[in-house]
């Protein structure tokens, strides 16, 4: 490794780096590289602390010479949110990993922040378990996915990666060790959970453990796949399927955007099952015969094999139209609409209303936009082309959350190029800031945990 001993910080001072290196191990603490930065917010120093102890000397280090720190997983979501207004350590959680325990009688698993999701779900694995967690980040960490509150598919069923969390174990920015939740926990305490972690991009703690709920695999699973029309099309069809007695463990929908939905909607009017910019022929649905169309509603369907194929059957009767079925998902399960440059955006509504906000974001763009989520609650992504102007992006935003504010609905910008993000207002309406901003002054008065990156851009 490097020499670090030399590298001053923000108050002067040169010996921070050799404190790291004495807390951490000499081969675990060094000067930042071009890599290491946070949402292009470049770091000073990396720490890889190996023990929650360790943790806790760092943020004591850091409350001694005044600097800021941020705490990284696999940072398959650190360009997620606003950036750090200063960074200074760079806490990677690496070595803070493994299955510690596992409680049987109460299907729980404690894991260490710095494991990733697939590894955890490799172990529990090979006694017939798994965690209720599908997130789309490739090697997304424990850590990570609490911090960013992200989930996949499974969330319609089994709720959102953090509703999977019972207990955990972090250090306060004062360097202390804290552990909350549990089975004993008071409503008061479970409630401090969800606020103080999940979702606050480690802004008010460093996470260094979770204890998980684990569950049995199922038996067996079957998608079923149909192509939709038009956003009020797969609102008909969600509607029908939540009335029902299918009890599905997701719905997710697939949007085309750009021009694979023009040529589909070119193949529709040839067809002549197109007809203007409304569904086919008037109604929700379109004709069981002529070309697919151009985005896809999937079923998941989990259980016994019995009760899933009669399940199944049910549901591609209810389906109707090009409705068919498999054994593996399809491509696009479990990914995001968008890639690395993209602008990324993320939209949360009531689910009577998700057609409607998806209208809301085509007639604000001027064009269908991908999007891509959970159908089945109202929770999906959208991507804007990295190459749109920040003032037309801000034009996009004002638009459809004016549409979203009357449905109670929300939009935020997950991910942008930087221009963009300093440019416009990443999480639009937030009635709770003032509650917001009271937490951020209790966990973290001296805001030097991931300064700005608490939602509000606290």
């Amino acid at each position: 490794m490097g020499d670090v001993t030399g590298v001053g910080n923000r108050s002067g001072s040169a010996g921070v780096g050799r404190r790291l290196a004495d807390i951490c191990g000499a081969d675990f603490a060094r000067p930042a590289g071009a890599a290491d930065e946070v949402a292009g917010q470049p770091a000073r120093w990396v720490a890889l602390p190996g023990s929650p102890r360790a943790v806790g000397d760092i943020l004591r280090l850091a409350a001694e010479y005044d600097l800021s720190v941020v705490p990284r997983g696999a940072g398959t979501k650190l360009d997620w949110g606003a950036p750090p207004a200063q960074l200074d350590i760079l806490l990677d959680t690496g070595r803070l990993a493994g299955v510690w325990h596992r409680s049987t009688g109460e299907l729980t698993a404690e894991v260490g922040a710095g494991t990733p999701v697939r590894a955890v779900q490799a172990v529990l694995e090979r006694s017939g378990q798994r965690l209720a967690i599908d997130v789309p980040s490739e090697g997304a960490t424990v850590g990570g996915v609490v911090a960013a509150d992200e989930s996949g598919p499974l969330r319609h069923r089994h709720g959102s990666s953090c509703a999977q969390v019972t207990e955990v174990s972090y250090v306060d920015a004062g360097g202390a060790l804290n552990r909350i939740g549990g089975r004993s926990a008071s409503p008061d305490a479970r409630r401090e959970l969800a606020a103080l972690l999940c979702g606050s991009h480690g802004a008010l703690g460093v996470l260094v453990s979770a204890t998980l709920r684990v569950q049995a695999v199922p038996a067996s699973r079957l998608w079923v796949t149909r192509s939709v029309w038009t956003p009020l099309e797969m609102h008909d069809l969600v509607g029908e399927i939540l009335s029902g007695s299918i009890a599905p463990a997701a719905i997710e929908i697939d949007l085309p955007g750009g021009q694979q939905y023009a040529s589909w909607r070119v193949a529709g009017a040839a067809d002549g099952s197109w007809q203007g910019s409304g569904h086919p022929a008037g109604t929700g649905r379109p004709r069981p015969s002529g070309p697919r169309g151009p985005g896809t509603l999937a079923v998941l369907i989990e259980g016994g094999p019995s009760d899933v194929a009669e399940r199944v059957g049910r549901l591609g009767r209810l389906l109707g139209g090009d409705a068919r079925t498999s054994a593996a998902p399809p491509a696009w399960w479990r990914q995001y609409p968008f890639g690395p440059a993209d602008i990324a955006l993320r939209i949360e509504v009531p689910i009577g209303d998700l057609h409607a906000a998806v209208y809301a974001l085509r007639d604000a763009a001027g064009t269908p936009l991908p999007v891509r989520g959970s159908a089945g609650l109202g929770v999906v992504h959208a991507a804007l082309p990295a190459t749109t102007p920040p003032d037309r992006v801000a034009g996009i935003l004002t638009a459809v959350r004016a549409v979203l504010l009357a449905r109670a609905g929300r939009c935020v910008v997950v991910a942008a190029p930087p221009p963009v993000r300093r440019s416009v207002d990443l999480w639009g309406d937030r009635s709770d800031l003032s509650l917001l901003r009271r937490v951020k002054e209790q966990f973290d008065p001296d805001h030097r945990l991931a300064p700005g990156r608490f939602p509000g851009g606290l």
